[in-house]
């Protein structure tokens, strides 16, 4: 008579097979090996196997042995895994974009494996899931339609404000992204003020225009922060952000209040440049900040490619949607805008020797 369950179906169900296995060794001393098998359910060899292994090394020999193999010819090697942890401490990025940007030839499970037993991949939260995709909405925008503009604070990233109080580095980060290609412009700044947010946008402008784009096909979006809503003067008239920036016919508009998803893809940039830059490199100087601050959104502009935008970087997407544009326009260059606030502004930026220069010191 077979019993209910095999002993197979028996041992995955047990939390414990130790326990299953030792009345299956005691049954086959006292009635013999295939009575056992015929109670258990099992094959003779089965009975055979753990008698063996009983003998062999006593109760030590009835837990369940590993099936792993002693080697694998297919593993990574060491120091493969070690430049990935490297690279990983350099840059912070994914396992996915460690493979792309550094072309490293393994699979993008076995990066995510290694820096997972490194216990270098920090807990995700759980991914809030949106009412509707704006991809593809997005995607069907013009060039240049849509920039948002946005600040961020800098002094509260903990590896970054130190070197600021210690150096007088900008704790300001003035922002504007398209949104259809991923090109996004910064500048930096002691404080968050409307004079200095008019001066950021004309610089914007002023690159554009240089770069070929015509400014009537361009808009701002901004939030309803204090450095974008203006005012009128003594004599009434309107200034501020919106009448600065629709004097050049660029048009402006605000979110809704409250309404934060509407500046998502500059909230991305902020974030982004936060963890890949602020939030790993170190200082000696004003201008030695300045130098690597222009390296890192040449990069970003250039060469960094985007997931989300079929693995393309904002300049070969440019190229596709607007080829007519100067290709230069993505070698924007950051500046102290402090220095500029008591300096005449150019309205236009000078080529000279197929290079952007502009009227005023870096410095």
């Amino acid at each position: 008579m077979s019993p209910p369950l095999s002993y197979s179906e028996m041992i995955k169900q047990v939390k414990l097979p130790y326990d299953l296995r030792l009345r299956l060794v005691e049954s086959a001393r006292r009635i013999g090996i295939k009575p056992t098998a015929r109670l258990y359910g099992t094959s003779p060899q089965t009975v055979r196997l753990w008698l063996r292994r009983y003998a062999q090394e006593g109760r030590q020999g009835l837990p369940s042995h590993s099936h792993a193999p002693h080697s694998c010819p297919h593993r990574t090697p060491v120091a493969l895994e070690e430049e990935i942890v490297r690279l990983r401490a350099h840059t912070g990025f994914g396992a996915r974009r460690l493979r792309v940007e550094f072309e490293l030839p393994v699979s993008e499970g076995a990066i995510a494996r290694i820096l997972r037993q490194r216990g270098l991949v920090r807990p995700r939260k759980k991914k809030h899931k949106t009412k509707q995709d704006l991809r593809e909405r997005k995607a069907a925008w013009a060039v240049f339609s849509k920039f948002c503009h946005d600040t961020k604070d800098l002094d509260d990233i903990p590896h970054y404000f130190l070197q600021a109080k210690a150096l007088g580095l900008p704790i300001i980060q003035y922002t504007a992204r398209e949104v259809r290609t991923g090109l996004t412009f910064a500048d930096y700044a002691q404080e968050r003020s409307a004079a200095l947010a008019c001066i950021f946008a004309k610089r914007v402008m002023a690159h554009l225009q240089a770069c070929g784009v015509s400014l009537e096909e361009v808009g701002f979006q901004t939030d309803n922060g204090s450095e974008y809503i203006g005012g009128k003067d003594r004599r009434g008239v309107p200034h501020g952000f919106k009448p600065t920036v629709e004097a050049y016919n660029v048009t402006h508009n605000f979110i809704p209040p409250a309404a934060h998803t509407f500046n998502s893809d500059v909230e991305t940039v902020h974030r982004l440049c936060e963890d890949e830059f602020f939030d790993r490199e170190d200082f000696r100087s004003r201008s030695h900040f300045l130098a690597k601050i222009n390296t890192y959104w040449c990069y970003f502009n250039v060469a960094r490619k985007n997931s989300y935008k079929g693995d393309r970087s904002p300049l070969e997407l440019l190229r596709e949607l607007a080829p007519q544009v100067d290709p230069q326009i993505a070698l924007w260059q950051p500046v102290l805008l402090d220095t500029l606030h008591h300096i005449l502004l150019p309205e236009e930026i000078t080529r000279r020797r197929g290079k952007y220069q502009t009227a005023y010191p870096y410095r």
